[in-house]
């Protein structure tokens, strides 16, 4: 499999990045994970929007334009034959003085490499066992909402959800709301309104988050952005998560106790599904 690394194509195995970068030493950077249909990074100008507003707020020059990123895409996508993948992208602020100082670090790496999907593509749309963390992200965190490269808190969340025979962990601002799930973003019906929390919860908002609101406007559905205790997913009247790699998933259980399933969520895979295909063309 070939790796992208500053403007090269070359054999993963052999691009590789200093021990002394940043984004190893600190996690000083960024990344972004995109599903790839067929071909073609799916809402690519969405995905660049955010690492822009991202790597103004970090005080990270980019090394690249976005047509050069985005031709770089998608000729890794063409030289690894993986039409349909996951293409993962990380920027760091690259080498630079010991310290946390940023002086000096004035050549940022830029790395792209692609991965065949997994088995969870094929088939039925799986099903998701939700866990409580009980580790807390701070609410209205500004950096929240940038994919930074530093995600130590979503790591151990997933980790205490694996080791409780569960799928995806959620997340509880330090103000005891839901924020979000560790590599997701949360919804959940009341009624017919659909609801999410709103950023300044603590939240990443995924690009994904924004094509299920733009997907519900689509249906007519009434949306809010509320905040709530955990204890209000358990009464829920369906519950759901999304990111870029799978889309839409489902919620059957949060803690060991059964969530109820909405009628809705076969519409809105339809409409998500549909999207895909307009996209693809």
């Amino acid at each position: 499999m070939l790796a992208y690394l500053n403007g090269q194509f070359r054999p993963e195995s052999e691009a590789v990045v200093s021990v002394l970068d940043r984004g190893f030493l600190y996690g000083d950077g960024m990344f972004g994970s995109f599903g790839v249909h067929p071909g073609r990074p799916f809402r690519w100008p969405e995905h660049w929007a955010r690492l822009a507003q991202g790597a103004a707020f970090l005080k990270l020059t980019l090394p690249v334009t976005e047509p050069e990123l985005c031709a770089a895409a998608l000729e890794l996508i063409v030289r690894n034959a993986l039409p349909e993948s996951l293409l993962r992208l990380t920027i760091s602020r690259g080498v630079g003085l010991r310290g946390y100082s940023i002086k000096g670090a004035n050549q940022p790496v830029c790395a792209m490499t692609l991965h065949p999907l997994s088995s969870e593509f094929s088939g039925p749309p799986p099903l998701w066992r939700l866990h409580t963390a009980s580790i807390r992200v701070p609410a209205g965190d500004r950096l929240a909402q940038f994919k930074t490269c530093n995600k130590l808190p979503q790591i151990l969340a997933r980790t205490e959800a694996e080791a409780a025979g569960c799928d995806e962990a959620i997340l509880l601002n330090t103000r005891e709301q839901v924020a979000e799930a560790a590599s997701s973003n949360l919804f959940w019906f009341d009624g017919e309104a659909l609801c999410t929390p709103p950023i300044e919860d603590g939240l990443l908002a995924g690009v994904t988050r924004g094509v299920v609101l733009e997907l519900a406007a689509q249906l007519g559905w009434t949306t809010r952005e509320i905040s709530v205790p955990v204890a209000d997913l358990s009464s829920a009247d369906g519950v759901f998560v999304s990111l870029s790699t799978l889309g839409v998933i489902e919620a059957t259980a949060l803690d060991g106790r059964e969530l109820l399933r909405s009628r809705k969520m076969a519409e809105l895979r339809g409409s998500y599904d549909r999207l895909l295909e307009r996209e693809r063309q």
